[in-house]
């Protein structure tokens, strides 16, 4: 299982600016082994934020977004004190879901 998320979530004028770091190998499965031997592809296929259990973003992402990739989102309505929850599933059907509190 992949290491977990660094997600922070700060309102401000009633926008909650969401930053979301996801440790993931991201492998394209056109990079080689010293041996030639072709590397799997492995990555990130959909992702989600839910605030407070409601989806407020549902993306999807590709081989060619770079290992461990950041993302940022600016969401109208969260409060302090609010819980963000982030999910992702990758290719191979693995899963990760951290969550944080609105500050």
């Amino acid at each position: 299982m992949a290491d977990p998320m660094k997600i922070r979530a700060q309102v401000k004028d009633d926008v909650c600016d969401i930053k979301v770091l996801m440790s993931h190998t991201m492998e394209t499965g056109q990079r080689k082994e010293s041996d030639g031997s072709v590397i799997p592809a492995h990555f990130i296929q959909t992702f989600s934020i839910a605030v407070n259990g409601k989806i407020v973003v549902d993306g999807s992402s590709g081989p060619s977004v770079s290992k461990n990739p950041r993302f940022g989102f600016k969401v109208k309505g969260p409060k302090a004190g609010d819980k963000v929850t982030v999910n992702w599933v990758d290719n191979k059907g693995d899963k990760r879901t951290d969550e944080t509190t609105v500050i």
